[in-house]
């Protein structure tokens, strides 16, 4: 019972985690970063976004990290 509960939460914790990292914005590289980094200067970035999403992310591995733990060592 204990384990199907913790692969129910190890799953929906490792789609929020896969959510999250897509939703934060790229690292701008190469062409298409000068040539997005124009419009990025006047539509201005998201920072305070990407900020949280980042602690959500770190928070959401965390606990995927040991949620997966706990699997292993129960039987």
């Amino acid at each position: 019972m204990v384990r199907t509960i913790l692969i129910v939460l190890d799953a929906m914790v490792s789609v929020a985690l896969i959510s999250t990292i897509l939703m934060q914005s790229g690292r701008a590289a190469g062409i298409s970063g000068a040539i997005a980094g124009g419009a990025q200067s006047l539509l201005g970035k998201k920072k305070g976004l990407d900020e949280f999403l980042s602690k959500v992310s770190a928070g959401l591995a965390a606990a995927f990290l040991v949620i997966t733990l706990l699997l292993t060592f129960i039987e």
